[in-house]
Order: C-alpha cells, then sequence, then structure tokens
C-alpha cells in the first residue's frame, strides 16, 4: 500500500507547507497550520466547455447580453446587477443568525422555477417548519435534500435537473476524494471547484452559503471568494432590525449597491424606501441630531446622525463613534478646533448613525459637523434642515458626487433646506428645495444658527 502524502494548510489563507510551522508566513496567523491529506488525481479533469478553443482577437469576439432570472426580491435584483445570470456562483457570507439562510429560503419559496435546496445543517422538517411560519406560497418545484456528501448532491442535482440550486453550507460538504474533516481548506477548495464546475457545465446558477471567521471573513481559502463570480455580504446590527446585502464581488454588475431588509417574525421585508423609516418623526426639538443625504451606489438615502458633546469628566476625552468611522471623526474635531476655534479637546463626544448603519460616504461630514456643534452649543437644528458635503483639513466644504440626486431625495421627503458646497455644480432647472451653498465650517456655522 502505497503510503499517504500529507501537507500542512493554513486554516485561516490556505497557504501549504511541507512541515508544521507555529505561525503562517503569508497570513500572519498562529497556530492555524493543520496536516491534511494530499492525493493528486490521476487524470486530468476537463475544463468547462467542451468545444475546442483557438486563439481569437479582441475585436472579433462578439457579445451578447448575459440572460438574467429576476428573482422575487428587488434589493436582492439591485444588488446583482438586474437579476440572476444563468451559470453563475454566488457566495454569500454573513454572522450567524443574521438571516442567510431566511433569505435563500423565501427566494426558494416564492421563485416560479425548480429549486434544489441542499442543507447540511438542517434536517426537511426544520426547514419546512421555518418556511410554514415565513410565508403562505409554498412552491411545489422546490425539492430538499439534506445531505452532505459531495457526490451524492451532484448525482441527484443531474437527475433533477434544477433551474436554481442552494447549498447551505460550503463549509458543512465533504467529498471522498480528500482525507480531511468538513470546512478544512482542501474539502472547501475540492468542493467549491466541483460545482462551480457543475454550474458552468449545466448552466445553473448556484447559490452558497458561507461561514464566518471571528474577524468577519469567509471561512475557508481566499481562492473561494477568487473562484466564484459573485459575493455578498448580509451584515446588520443584531441588536436592530435591519440588514443590509451589499456585494463585495460581482462580475456582472456594480459592487457599489445596497439592499435593505428588516428582519419581522415573518422573515425579511424588503424596505423600498429606507429614508422614511431611518428618520425618527421628532416630538419635539432636540439638540444634537441633523439628517444627512447619502448615497449607496445610485441609491440616495437620509441618514439621521446624533452626537452628544459633554465635558470630559475623568480627565482624558473620550471619542466613540457607532456606524461612522472613529478615525474620521477625529480628523473633523481637530479640523473644528484648529479651523473653526471650536474648543472641543476637553470634551467627551459620542456620534451614531441611528438604525444601525454603517457608511463611509464622505457626504457625512457636514451632518456630523453640524450634530457636534449643536451639540456643544446646546442649540436644535431645524427638522426641515439636511446636509451633504466633504470637509477638507483646511476647514473647506467640498463638493461631493451626484449631488442632484441628493437635492431631489431630500425635496421628495419634504424638506426645505439643503447645505451643499458652493463648488457643486448643481444643475440650473428650479428645485422646491432651498439650496444654501457654503465653503468654509466658519461661514456654515453662522448660517446655521
Amino acid at each position: 500500500m502505497a503510503k499517504l502524502k500529507t501537507a500542512y494548510f493554513c486554516q485561516n489563507c490556505g497557504t501549504q507547507y511541507p512541515q508544521w510551522l507555529g505561525q503562517c508566513k503569508n497570513c500572519g496567523e498562529w497556530n492555524t497550520l493543520v496536516e491534511e491529506v494530499v492525493e493528486k488525481p490521476s487524470h486530468k479533469t476537463p475544463p468547462f466547455s467542451k468545444t475546442k478553443q483557438h486563439v481569437i482577437n479582441i475585436v472579433e469576439v462578439v457579445t451578447s447580453e448575459e440572460p438574467r432570472i429576476k428573482t422575487p426580491s428587488d434589493e436582492l435584483n439591485r444588488v446583482l446587477g438586474g437579476g440572476i445570470v444563468l451559470g453563475s456562483v454566488t457566495l454569500i457570507g454573513g454572522e450567524p443568525g443574521i438571516g442567510k439562510s431566511t433569505l435563500l429560503l423565501q427566494l426558494a419559496l416564492k421563485m416560479k422555477k425548480k429549486i434544489f435546496y441542499v442543507s447540511g445543517e438542517e434536517s426537511a422538517s426544520q426547514i419546512k417548519m421555518r418556511a410554514d411560519r415565513l410565508t403562505d406560497i409554498q412552491n411545489p418545484n422546490c425539492f430538499l435534500f439534506t445531505e452532505t456528501s459531495l457526490e451524492k448532491i451532484l448525482h441527484e442535482a443531474k437527475k433533477l435537473e434544477p433551474d436554481f440550486m442552494i447549498i447551505d453550507s460550503i463549509q458543512t460538504l465533504q467529498s471522498q476524494l480528500i482525507e480531511s474533516s468538513p470546512g478544512t481548506v482542501s474539502q472547501i477548495r475540492e468542493c467549491s471547484n466541483e460545482i462551480i464546475k457543475y454550474a458552468k457545465e449545466n448552466n445553473t446558477p448556484v447559490f452558497l452559503v458561507g461561514h464566518i471567521t471571528k474577524d468577519g471573513q469567509i471561512a475557508g481559502p481566499k481562492v473561494l471568494e477568487h473562484m466564484v463570480d459573485v459575493v455578498l455580504n448580509f451584515d446588520g446590527d443584531r441588536n436592530h432590525l435591519f440588514r443590509l446585502l451589499r456585494a463585495n464581488k460581482n462580475r456582472f454588475g456594480s459592487t457599489s449597491e445596497i439592499g435593505i431588509y428588516e428582519m419581522v417574525s415573518q422573515g425579511l421585508k424588503e424596505i423600498k424606501n429606507p429614508s422614511e423609516i431611518l428618520i425618527t418623526k421628532k416630538f419635539e426639538e432636540l439638540s444634537g441630531n441633523s439628517v444627512a443625504v447619502t448615497l449607496e451606489g445610485n441609491r440616495p438615502m437620509l441618514l439621521e446622525i446624533q452626537a452628544l458633546v459633554s465635558t470630559a469628566v475623568y480627565g482624558t476625552p473620550q471619542r466613540s463613534s457607532t456606524g461612522f468611522d472613529s478615525k474620521r471623526l477625529n480628523m473633523l474635531l481637530a479640523v473644528l478646533e484648529k479651523r473653526a476655534g471650536f474648543q472641543l479637546g476637553a470634551k467627551d463626544v459620542f456620534l451614531n448613525i441611528t438604525g444601525g448603519i454603517k457608511t463611509d460616504d464622505p457626504a457625512l461630514d457636514l451632518a456630523v459637523v453640524a450634530s457636534v456643534l449643536s451639540s456643544n452649543e446646546d442649540i436644535a437644528i431645524s427638522e426641515h434642515y439636511c446636509f451633504a458635503g466633504e470637509i477638507g483639513l483646511s476647514g473647506e466644504i467640498r463638493p461631493v458626487a451626484q449631488v442632484e440626486q441628493r437635492i431631489t431625495e431630500a425635496e421628495k421627503l419634504g424638506y426645505e433646506k439643503i447645505f451643499v458646497s458652493n463648488l457643486n455644480k448643481i444643475p440650473k432647472r428650479k428645485f422646491g428645495i432651498k439650496i444654501e451653498e457654503v465653503s468654509k465650517i466658519e461661514d456654515f456655522h453662522e448660517r446655521l444658527f
């Protein structure tokens, strides 16, 4: 009997080593190398296309629009770039309990297609109980298969010939060709290769659910994210109702779009107009509150920014932010103190974006500064004002992208005045909202209060 050949694989990045090491030289993680059996296949794996390929000039390539499957979820269609492309492989990751399986099960129940739902984590009765809770709609063409063996799954898939395939999750699958436990780098790599080959050969779109590590990265080798066509990230604060679906990678569309869902007892509900939900209806004016007009892809949204400025009790001032980059907050506070003369060095500053939303749009700068100044001087900002502007290190208000869309969204929601940079190229058409153009923080402070 031939001696088994083994190697050591890093469970964080997938790098292979001939012997055990305490630290992975590639990613720097400690104690992540695990010994696994390495078996080289005796035959070469056939390519996706069975037709003979030849060299062709790029000018001669004939392009055509990729056919897409429209899903019942408009938010998912938006993030994917218009729908699911035939033969594509989509990887969706997120925290445990965030709603990955719920989202895909709702999709399987509402789509009028033949669905093959494979689960390695739940029994068929558990899935049926969750399906009854989510919706009254039952798809008679949705077929369940609770199995972790890759060979059995692909055998049943070839017999069933589904229009759409869901695998929950890729970390639970195991191939007989690899002598290691499920979830290891070798198993994930082998199973992913076979599933992608099946999807391309049969032109069947596949959704893979991926677990994430404590650092928020999808578990397994990084090559998994390179192999698939689309990588989606489903995140949100577990203490809030809102869930955000973003594309980290998309070969068929933009990665700047965002889908917003609300977690209710019947599952995930789409949020058509997030601005109306994320903005609190104020019954009394309070200092420290402002409204920012942000943009996620081509989708304008209004977010409520809350700030609290108070005297530091314990000597060292605290700087804390939720949903906003803390380093950028420190930079804005330094600009306020250096360029505008506001004494904030001995004060605690707390910042929060309501609804559990996280964004890195620089257009929030003006609203953050407005909230900080409002709380510092204890003067409330009118609830009919909103803001869209970036602040530079010299205290100037810089222009932001797609300002016309931001102004139109604020106008649609009934705001009376929007503060923007005077350097923005604003169309000369008449708006139903007053546009206040500002150039520096000092000028902005005078016009605000």
